[in-house]
C-alpha cells in the first residue's frame, strides 16, 4: 500500500488480559530454541547493568550516573532490537545468527535513535516533576503526615510518567525491527494498542515489573535470564496486538 493511504496508526487487534500469560510461555520457547545467543545477550545486559551500578556506587556523583544512564538508555534499543531478530527468525523458520542481529540492529539505528530520544525526554520530564514535588511538598522533620503526602504525590506523578514509558515502548520497538515504519507511528500505534486493551497492559506492566524486579534482586544476574525472556516475549505481544500488513516487511 502506498504510503500516502495508509491509516495513522498502525491497527491492533483485541486482548484478553491473560494474553500476557501467553507471551511469556512463548517467549519462554524461544529462549530453549535458542540458548547460546540468549545467554550471549544476557551476558552483555548484566555486565552493562553491574558496570552502571558499580560506578554509581563507587562515584556517588549524579551527573555521571545520569550520563551513563543516558548512554545506556540509546544501546539499550539496539540490544532489544537484536534480541527481536532472534524471534523474528525463529518464527520464519529460520536458524538465528549473531550476523543477523547486528545486521538489523544497524538498520534500524536512526529509528532506535529516536525511540531513546522519546525516552530521554520523558526521563527528563520526569525528574524535573520529583523536583518541583520536592519544592513544593517539603517533608517537615518528624512529621508522618507530611512524609505520606510526599510519598502519594509523588507517586502520584512518577505513575503518570511510568505508564507514559510503558505505553510508548509496550509494541513500538518490535515493529520497527519487523515493518518499514517509522518511529513515531510505532510509538502511536503501540499507545493506541495499550489504551485499547487496557487490563492486558495492566497485567503485562505488572508481569515486567515483577519479573524486572526478580533480576536485580539477585545482584543483577538474574537479569541475564529476564531480559532475553521479556524481550522474545515481547516480540510476540508486537505480533498479536498490531496488526501492520499495510507497512512492508524488513527483509
Amino acid at each position: 500500500m502506498e504510503r500516502s493511504e495508509r491509516p495513522f496508526v498502525v491497527p491492533c487487534r483485541p486482548l484478553s488480559w491473560r494474553s500476557p500469560f501467553r507471551w511469556l510461555a512463548l517467549g519462554w520457547a524461544d529462549l530453549r530454541r535458542a540458548p547460546a545467543l540468549s545467554a550471549l545477550f544476557g551476558a552483555v545486559i548484566v555486565l552493562a547493568s553491574l558496570g552502571i551500578g558499580a560506578l554509581a556506587w563507587a562515584l556517588g556523583r549524579f551527573a555521571l550516573l545520569a550520563a551513563l544512564l543516558s548512554g545506556f538508555v540509546f544501546v539499550a534499543p539496539l540490544i532489544a532490537v537484536g534480541l527481536y531478530c532472534v524471534s523474528r527468525g525463529l518464527e520464519r523458520g529460520r536458524v538465528p545468527r549473531l550476523s543477523d542481529s547486528f545486521a538489523l540492529a544497524k538498520r534500524v539505528v536512526g529509528q532506535a535513535g529516536v525511540f531513546a530520544l522519546i525516552q530521554m525526554v520523558i526521563l527528563m520530564l520526569w525528574v524535573r516533576a520529583g523536583m518541583m514535588v520536592e519544592a513544593f511538598v517539603p517533608v517537615e522533620d518528624g512529621s508522618l503526615r507530611s512524609l505520606l503526602e510526599f510519598l502519594l504525590i509523588g507517586s502520584a506523578f512518577g505513575s503518570v510518567f511510568a505508564a507514559l514509558t510503558f505505553a510508548v515502548a509496550a509494541f513500538s520497538l518490535p515493529m520497527i525491527a519487523d515493518r518499514d515504519v517509522d518511529m513515531v507511528t510505532a510509538g502511536i500505534s503501540s499507545v493506541n494498542a495499550v489504551l485499547r486493551n487496557k487490563p492486558a497492559a495492566f497485567v503485562w506492566a505488572a508481569l515486567i515489573v515483577g519479573l524486572t524486579a526478580l533480576g536485580l534482586a539477585s545482584a543483577f544476574l538474574g537479569l541475564g535470564l529476564v531480559m532475553p525472556w521479556l524481550a522474545y516475549a515481547t516480540w510476540h505481544a508486537y505480533r498479536e496486538a498490531l496488526d501492520p500488513g499495510d507497512w512492508p516487511p524488513l527483509d
